[in-house]
């Protein structure tokens, strides 16, 4: 009887301790704004954050800092009062136009100006070497709210200085706050017009194939994306896809939208025909325009802006027909395995890679995302290669790609609810229990977990 009390106790012991650390934690969160805390531990506690309108004379203040100098082209004197102004409204809001603006600073004058006064607002020292990066890693991972008519504030700042942006920054399903410019114009050039000259990336529609055969540029080593629709293959090289980061084209009778986002690893494949009546085929282009280092595409007729990731139209009158497109499987695998396994395959021309041999996968990136992406899942590394899907009942699951390989080739099954990993051609890809494609593909763990935030993880 003793020893049954004293088990009871424990149990009652540690049954009380789990609630006093739930309790504390939930505390504590609360205390940091909901955050978790690695969060705070990455970027430390943030600030506290006003409610409800500016006051008359801190509009004012951003219309001269923001608005009037966007007009004029310039910053003189009366913007750096109004600015001192807007750092001493302790409104961290603010900070979010304050970003936008770093991302266009001409000169390191009103850089250091515009990281003083996000400083000042946010409580931290954000002059570093880059400014921009540091301040918008923060509001993110912080989650700091943005400010009254922000999206009328930042379409002044973006289409103040790159044209071609009037359509595209409208209300819709889209965090505005996230969005920021990747360095590029827009390609807004017409349909099937592959050979005109932008200064932009280039899409690429309806490009010219060979047979593997023939495809004698290509060595065995080089990184390709597999596509397989209805029996038909055909190959999309990544030293084509690092140029273009968008295709339109038809393969096995149906037709495709093909993105390729350097930043984030992951190059996906969205059926673009076979949608409900009266809704021509979207012509995907990309905007220029980042969220969280992924690139924003957006469809040439219609100038709806789409999520990348997942397929979905955020804004527009694709958004109001609820436009979502499915998705078919990418493989990411080396030309020499893919030809062997699939002999019959097509491949694009080598003419597509412009005469460029970039290679950013193992280059640009090694050191982590280049552009700001806010705090990540800790659960993997931030570049870690995954196979993502989303299952029947609608869960995202990733899988740890290295992981995966090394259990599939050692006979292991590999099932999340209706999801079944197979190896193809030296890749990985996610079908039904008939064997049905399910529309997997490759990326960098921090994308994946940024766009499902909440995934369930597999590895190993």
């Amino acid at each position: 009887m003793a020893t049954l009390i004293s088990y009871r106790s424990r149990l009652l012991f540690v049954a009380v301790m789990i609630v006093l650390s739930l309790f504390w934690t939930n505390a504590l969160r609360a205390e940091n704004g909901g955050l978790p805390d690695y969060v705070i531990e990455e970027f430390g506690t943030p600030p506290e954050v006003p409610m409800g309108p500016l006051s008359e004379q801190l509009q004012a203040a951003v219309k001269v800092a923001f608005i009037d100098s966007m007009a004029q082209s310039t910053w003189g004197r009366d913007q750096a009062i109004a600015l001192a102004e807007i750092g001493e409204s302790k409104d961290p809001r603010l900070v979010w136009v304050i970003s936008d603006m770093m991302r266009f600073a001409s000169s390191r004058g009103l850089s250091n100006q515009l990281a003083e006064t996000a400083s000042e607002l946010l409580g931290k020292d954000m002059q570093t070497r880059n400014p921009w990066g540091i301040v918008t890693d923060h509001l993110i991972a912080w989650g700091i709210p943005a400010p009254p008519d922000y999206l009328e504030l930042k379409r002044n700042v973006f289409t103040s200085v790159i044209p071609g942006w009037e359509k595209i920054f409208v209300e819709g399903d889209i965090d505005w706050r996230l969005v920021s410019w990747g360095g590029v114009l827009i390609d807004d050039r017409a349909y099937d017009t592959t050979d005109d000259v932008c200064n932009c990336i280039p899409a690429a529609d309806n490009p010219e194939v060979s047979s593997a055969e023939d495809a004698t540029w290509l060595k065995d080593d080089d990184i390709v994306f597999g596509i397989e629709v209805n029996g038909e293959f055909r190959a999309y090289p990544r030293r084509i896809m690092e140029v273009r980061e968008m295709v339109n084209d038809t393969l096995g009778g149906r037709d495709l939208g093909i993105p390729y986002c350097t930043l984030c690893g992951a190059a996906q494949a969205y059926f673009t025909d076979q949608l409900a009546p009266g809704i021509e085929r979207p012509i995907l282009r990309t905007s220029g325009l980042l969220i969280r280092s992924n690139k924003v595409m957006y469809d040439l007729r219609t100038f709806s802006v789409f999520d990348t990731f997942l397929g979905k139209a955020v804004t527009g009158p694709l958004a109001k027909k609820n436009v979502q497109l499915k998705q078919a499987t990418v493989i990411t695998t080396d030309w020499g395995t893919w030809k062997k396994e699939h002999p019959e395959t097509t491949v694009l021309l080598e003419r597509y890679a412009l005469g460029r041999d970039p290679d950013f996968r193992n280059g640009r990136d090694a050191n982590g995302p280049i552009f700001p992406v806010g705090d990540v899942d800790p659960r993997l590394s931030v570049h870690e290669d995954i196979i993502g899907v989303v299952t029947a009942s609608g869960k995202p699951i990733a899988f740890q790609r290295s992981a995966a390989v090394v259990a599939l080739q050692s006979g292991s099954k590999i099932e999340f609810e209706n999801v079944h990993l197979e190896l193809d051609a030296g890749g990985i890809k996610a079908v039904d229990a008939d064997g049905s494609d399910l529309g997997s593909h490759q990326a960098f763990w921090f994308a994946w977990s940024q766009f499902y935030p909440g995934t369930e993880l597999w590895s190993g």
